[in-house]
């Protein structure tokens, strides 16, 4: 059977100019990075000011991969609980990821990793202990990365949505408190609007499955020899781990993100 890289060559223009897999991966992430810069020009234009912030994520986001991908060729053939450190790193890091996007709620990063550890931490432990996912580090690395990068997307959601909220109503929110209500129901159609917002991307995850994408795990394993349909319920499962990780930790943080919003006088903190 041909290599993935001979099947390139015979159509496209890339494959023909670098003649190794290695050249024409860095070709590739260029020509990718090159559009994406563009695209963060164009939308700087209509006022999305990401023309600075991209190119930094792009050489951030092909730096840390190839660093994990150096790492997990030195520890593919190492013990399962080797995945320990990796995905702990991973945490720690998505953690920080979330507190930049919500540093006005004061001990942001002490919020965002308990909800991690309550959403991505509980789901991968009690999915690995019931064997839903292999103690093997080629599966508990991919599968849990992706669990914990998901949860991030989804807690970075919920919180940017919650100061949205709180700043855009903040005399509606004040009138409450002046009238008598806790703090915890001041804000609670908020927290309920940020919390449905963060969740609608792995709910459509879900209902587009199959129909509208076809994700890279279920077409990893059929290329390796799986069964298409054991790999087609795998992925199913990896994307209902996905949602009830990010529900978990969207949950927490409904009850934990109120106290940190208010002074111990029951006052804003965050305003317009």
């Amino acid at each position: 059977m041909p290599s993935p890289l001979a099947r390139q060559r015979r159509c496209f223009l890339l494959s023909r100019i670098f003649h190794t897999e290695l050249g024409l991966g860095l070709a590739q992430a260029a020509v990718v990075s090159l559009t994406a810069i563009l695209v963060a020009i164009l939308a700087s234009r209509r006022g999305a000011r990401l023309q600075r912030e991209i190119p930094l994520a792009l050489l951030r986001g092909l730096m840390q991969i190839l660093l994990i991908g150096a790492l997990l060729a030195m520890l593919l053939r190492g013990p399962w609980w080797t995945a320990i450190p990796l995905l702990t790193g991973m945490v720690l890091m998505a953690a920080s990821i979330v507190h930049r996007r919500a540093r006005a709620i004061p001990g942001a990063y002490a919020l965002s990793l308990a909800c991690l550890l309550t959403g991505a931490g509980v789901v991968i432990t009690v999915m690995t202990l019931l064997g839903i996912i292999a103690p093997d580090i080629k599966m508990l690395v991919p599968v849990g990365s992706m669990v914990i990068a998901q949860n991030m997307n989804i807690q970075s959601l919920f919180l940017n949505r919650f100061l949205g909220e709180l700043r855009s109503h903040t005399g509606e929110i004040e009138s409450a408190l002046a009238l008598g209500s806790s703090p915890d129901t001041a804000v609670s159609p908020y927290l309920q609007a940020a919390f449905h917002a963060s969740l609608i991307p792995a709910v459509d995850n879900l209902r587009s499955l199959g129909i509208v994408w076809v994700p890279g795990i279920m077409a990893g394993m059929v290329l390796s020899g799986s069964s298409p349909v054991y790999a087609a319920l795998y992925q199913f499962v990896v994307l209902g781990m996905i949602f009830t990780s990010g529900g978990l930790s969207c949950l927490m943080a409904t009850y934990l993100a109120p106290r940190r919003v208010f002074t111990p006088y029951q006052q804003l903190r965050i305003r317009d």
